[in-house]
């Protein structure tokens, strides 16, 4: 049994996420801004905490984080303003990590996205470069640290069913997509997996088994 922190923890992915984990026998906390959300996380077995990520520093993250074995970070600004894009998917994103470091929680999992990287080669006037630029900073500070990292490089989300099945690595390609289902069911799997430690692993749906696909 492990103690999971779920940052952004109403997400689709998170809302998934949580109920694998508590099904299995995992403590988590999902951590959420609104305490109106509190219901929704209740209903997949995971403790709510109402904490700002994006608010808080790194001491204050780290007392959240405080007893946690892992924590992933599926949180996001969600587009729309670049000022805010930044402040929660870079700089909040780097104060968890160091917060985790502080707080003993050594395991980090970071959902990403499929083709993130400081090498994004997403132009400056697209409306996608402060989300490409804030992910790639991120993922390569995490790289940088001494945590316990894996990062997650789903391709287009879908709400379909989840398969259970993945298809990793390659190129993307226009029209490949991954549903939550099977994002939330890799995020599980990952932290199941000593062998996921320090791996970026892009995926989109596909035939191989999960747990098959990972190894």
């Amino acid at each position: 049994m492990a103690q999971v922190a779920i940052i952004g923890g109403h997400g689709k992915i998170a809302l998934r996420l949580a109920k694998i984990l508590s099904d299995r026998g995992d403590q988590v906390t999902s951590i959420i801004r609104n305490e109106a959300q509190s219901d929704d996380v209740e209903a997949t077995g995971a403790t709510p905490l109402v904490a700002d990520v994006e608010a808080l520093d790194t001491a204050g993250l780290a007392s959240v984080l405080a007893g946690q074995d892992a924590v992933v970070w599926s949180a996001g600004a969600g587009g729309g303003n670049p000022d805010r894009t930044f402040a929660v998917d870079r700089d909040a994103a780097i104060r968890s990590m160091d917060a985790a470091a502080s707080a003993g929680a050594s395991r980090y999992v970071m959902v990403s996205y499929f083709g993130a990287g400081t090498d994004h080669g997403v132009p400056e006037d697209n409306s996608f470069y402060p989300y490409a630029q804030a992910k790639g900073e991120a993922d390569a500070y995490l790289q940088g640290t001494e945590l316990q990292w894996t990062i997650l490089g789903p391709s287009k989300l879908t709400d379909g069913p989840g398969t259970g099945r993945i298809a990793v690595g390659g190129d993307r390609a226009s029209g490949d997509e991954v549903s939550r289902d099977n994002v939330a069911g890799v995020a599980a799997a990952v932290l199941a997996d000593p062998a996921t430690v320090r791996r970026t692993i892009e995926f989109n749906d596909g035939e191989t088994p999960i747990a098959d696909a990972l190894s």
